[in-house]
């Protein structure tokens, strides 16, 4: 069949190191439009992937089977909600939404209209976190009380862009940009939360957003997530640490996938998601701990998830009422930040 046609909004990191290449190498699926309006980034998804550049999204309504939303977060709920009354298939970038209102309306719309609604959240496909999910159902590490997940940077001067400077009219700021990811892992891995505290601050002069962040979540199940995102931390602690009743797991470092996509390695060439060896993770005690292999990270496995539910009918590879229940525990963080106090979901 042919593959199907692919619009994407927007091709600043986010489009040009994630989804691009990777819909690129996904087969049943052509990157065929790309939003830009920048001469240098028109030229260059020509010359890489024989894609037209287009001025506005609207052009992309009449020649796309499917729309992507990479833009910035804020154009992320007008974008898709048009692409869906026009009548396509969405997969918006994390986070969904700037609040869980809004990400239940575009459900509800995409529900209506019978049309697939999806959002990026490609970390579940990073190795480290495939590796705790696979130790959580062979029961090494026993019962899980708690997890710690880091994405953790020192980054003292500040690069600027609406990430950093925007207020929160930009949804910008540490706590939705990587917090989405370590709130979604921690739910998938946990389960879902009861209650939420978080601490969350500006530590760079010239930044509007959050840039050093804790949240801690307790679980139904009574285990508790500790995570932190931070981009003022000189001394990087461990990606994961999650302790369990028979064993513990550490892993340091970041998933490999990431570092090779901004390189330019084709996503589906031999060993791309592989880590070596020597950065795997260990699992047991301090007295008796032993290396463990990293499985392969699959950010492929996503798109490949989006050619199913669009050819097959099966779920889409993240369903939005995730989306809706991260963005429920992210508000509740703003809002113990905000008034010092645990929230209660």
């Amino acid at each position: 069949m042919p593959g199907l046609r692919v619009g994407l909004i927007g091709y600043g990191v986010a489009g040009a190191f994630f989804h691009a290449p990777l819909i690129a190498a996904t087969p049943g699926l052509r990157l065929s439009a790309v939003v830009t309006r920048s001469p240098e980034r028109a030229a260059e998804v020509g010359d890489k992937y024989g894609a037209r550049a287009v001025g506005d999204a609207e052009e992309l309504w009449d020649s796309s089977d499917l729309i992507v939303v990479a833009s910035p977060n804020r154009t992320h709920v007008p974008l898709a909600e048009a692409a869906l009354r026009a009548g396509l298939p969405v997969v918006v970038d994390k986070p969904l939404a700037a609040t869980a209102a809004q990400a239940r309306g575009l459900t509800k719309l995409a529900h209506e209209r019978g049309l697939m609604l999806t959002v990026f959240q490609n970390r579940r496909w990073d190795g480290d976190f495939l590796t705790i999910r696979r130790l959580l159902s062979s029961g090494e590490l026993g019962t899980v009380t708690r997890l710690e997940s880091r994405f953790e940077r020192w980054r003292p001067v500040p690069k600027g862009g609406w990430r950093e400077t925007g207020g929160a009219e930009e949804v910008g700021g540490l706590l939705y940009d990587l917090g989405s990811h370590l709130v979604d892992q921690a739910l998938r891995l946990l389960g879902p939360a009861t209650h939420v505290y978080a601490e969350s601050d500006v530590r760079r002069s010239g930044i509007a957003s959050d840039d050093d962040t804790f949240i801690a979540l307790t679980h139904a199940n009574d285990a508790r997530s500790h995570l932190w995102v931070s981009a003022v931390a000189p001394r990087l602690g461990p990606r994961f640490r999650v302790l369990g009743s028979r064993a513990g797991y550490l892993k340091n470092g970041l998933d490999v996938q990431e570092e090779r996509l901004r390189a330019g390695l084709a996503a589906d060439s031999p060993g791309f998601g592989d880590e070596p060896r020597e950065r795997w993770g260990t699992l047991g005690t301090d007295e008796d701990a032993r290396p463990v292999r990293t499985e392969p990270g699959a950010y492929l496995d996503f798109y490949r998830g989006v050619v199913a539910s669009l050819r097959e009918g099966t779920p889409p590879p993240v369903d939005p009422e995730d989306a809706i229940e991260t963005l429920t525990v992210l508000e509740a963080a703003r809002r113990s930040a905000e008034e010092g106090r645990v929230v209660t979901l």
